[in-house]
């Protein structure tokens, strides 16, 4: 499985040598002819939500990319689906380097220029385990990441700078370089913007104040945004940030990868209350029984069905007192992450 860092160290191609051998040939050259060269480090990238404990995510990766200078071994490219059907694991990043030290650096740097859009991933928490006191020492046993854990699950949430990017990335303003791009008469072309942000909606007021200059306005925030040679500016400061549109919305990858969705104004959504009574999966998994029916009376904390993930049971139960307005699934339904299975009746 992890033959990558032992080709990394020695030069050999175990892969290609397992085949060899398996056609009838002899080993190329015997244990004393090999030596060990630096160290090496593999990363796995998965589609999982550490946050909540490490549950395998699905969906289509919108966007993938890995930077030069690491070897990244993957079986998939943008478009292709992460499915329940399948172990979630995006890539494997493995780099070399002559001390550990020099190879840990590396393989932080690998991780950071990974752009990942379209699924949660373990990205953020791999980029923490590798600027780990404790794991670059080496001082490292099974405890680690339990030890740890509060620290290195926490998802990285996006700044105002970075929301600011988002929303010029919304209106298509990262790009081009069109003299008379936003061009008005009398006063500064105003746009307004919505985005949504880990359940949270967005206002954004932007002001183009001439080719490649901004000001992003928020409730609480306003940054000025322009292009640099190369990349942007914001407040005075050159970062090292890039905008991607895609078609899971806007992500804006900065040392680790911030996802936002675009919301269609023209769209009505159920707000409040409502949400209160609407039993979704938690993750991409099996309904393995419902027991309960529309017009049925639930208790709060009533068992409302069996979900099935990863060889485990997870009993959805009812948040509030209320009756059920619509079951939206049946017993043997393939469900994925946040899909709606049951609705009660609004509160009166």
């Amino acid at each position: 499985m992890e033959h990558p860092v032992t080709e990394a160290i020695t030069g050999v191609d175990l892969v290609e040598w397992q085949l060899r051998v398996a056609a009838g040939e002899g080993l190329p050259v015997a244990q004393d002819a090999l030596s060990i060269n630096g160290h090496a480090f593999e990363a796995r990238l998965y589609a999982e939500d550490v946050p909540k404990g490490f549950l395998p995510a699905t969906g289509t990766l919108a966007h993938l990319s890995f930077p030069e200078g690491a070897r990244a071994d993957t079986g998939v490219r943008p478009g292709d689906t992460i499915s329940p059907w399948y172990d979630p694991m995006i890539a494997k990043l493995i780099v070399h380097g002559p001390t550990r030290a020099v190879a840990l650096n590396r393989l932080e740097q690998a991780l950071a220029g990974t752009e990942v859009a379209g699924s949660v991933t373990n990205l953020a928490f791999l980029r923490k385990l590798a600027r780990h006191g404790g794991f670059g020492a080496g001082d490292v046993d099974t405890g680690l990441i339990d030890r740890d854990l509060e620290d290195l699950a926490v998802d990285p949430v996006a700044c105002t700078r970075t929301r600011a990017l988002a929303a010029l990335g919304a209106l298509g303003l990262d790009e081009g370089d069109d003299k008379l791009a936003g061009f008005a008469l009398w006063a500064p072309l105003k746009q307004s913007v919505q985005l949504s942000y880990r359940d949270e909606v967005l206002t954004f007021g932007v002001e183009t104040l001439g080719p490649g200059q901004f000001r992003v306005s928020a409730d609480d925030s306003g940054h000025d945004v322009s292009r640099a040679s190369g990349g942007w500016q914001i407040d005075g400061a050159v970062v090292g940030a890039r905008i991607q549109r895609h078609a899971a919305g806007v992500s804006v990858f900065w040392g680790n990868n911030y996802g936002f969705d675009l919301i269609d104004p023209l769209d009505v959504v159920a707000e409040g209350g409502a949400a209160a009574g609407r039993i979704e999966a938690p993750m991409p998994g099996l309904v393995k029984t419902v027991f309960v029916e529309a017009g049925q009376a639930v208790s709060k904390g009533d068992r409302l069905a069996v979900l099935e993930a990863m060889k485990m049971e997870h009993t959805l139960s009812a948040g509030r007192d209320g009756v059920v307005a619509e079951v939206l699934v049946e017993a043997g339904a393939q469900v994925e992450a946040g899909a709606a299975l049951i609705v009660l009746e609004e509160e009166t």
